[in-house]
């Protein structure tokens, strides 16, 4: 940034142009709106996107695949490392707590617990998923682990589940 161009933009204790005040301003007649049309009409806005009647880009470009990233499950991975660092073994450790330490970006993602490191002290769990390791490590040390019902899957084909019964 320079010095000279530091106050750019900023239009403090300037005149507004007074346009549309005859032809001595610059600006008169048609007030820099061109002739007739919708451009120099009161309260017109154009939108970025628009391309004057032709079949937009976004509407133009072929659309390939399948999107379902706003339904996916999110899935946080906690390591037991990172609980013996922020934990002693006296609270029960749950995605609110968690989120509250900083482990987690938001309680309502599902958690699962992993590592294998060895516990000097026996901590409570409650998650959604475990991995082996770390359920070895945990009950190992004398602590337990409750897993909490997350979303149920989805049944893809009906006809399938009813056969399999």
């Amino acid at each position: 940034m320079n010095i000279n161009t530091i106050n750019e933009g900023i239009r403090k204790n300037v005149k507004k142009d007074r346009v549309g005040r005859g032809p001595g301003s610059g600006n008169g007649k048609t007030a820099g709106r061109g002739s007739n049309g919708q451009g120099a009409r009161a309260g017109f806005s154009l939108s970025p996107v628009f391309e004057g009647g032709q079949l937009p880009l976004v509407r133009r470009i072929p659309k390939r695949g399948f999107n379902n990233k706003v339904f996916a499950d999110v899935v946080e991975s906690v390591a037991l490392k990172a609980v013996l660092r922020k934990f002693d073994g006296s609270v029960e450790i749950t995605p609110e707590v968690l989120e509250e330490r900083g482990l987690i970006k938001s309680a309502k993602s599902i958690v699962k617990l992993i590592g294998s490191d060895e516990m000097p002290k026996a901590f409570n769990f409650k998650v959604h998923r475990v991995s082996e390791g770390a359920k070895e490590a945990v009950e190992k040390a004398g602590g337990k682990i409750e897993i909490l019902p997350g979303k149920k899957p989805v049944v893809k084909n009906k006809m399938k589940a009813k056969k399999a019964n």
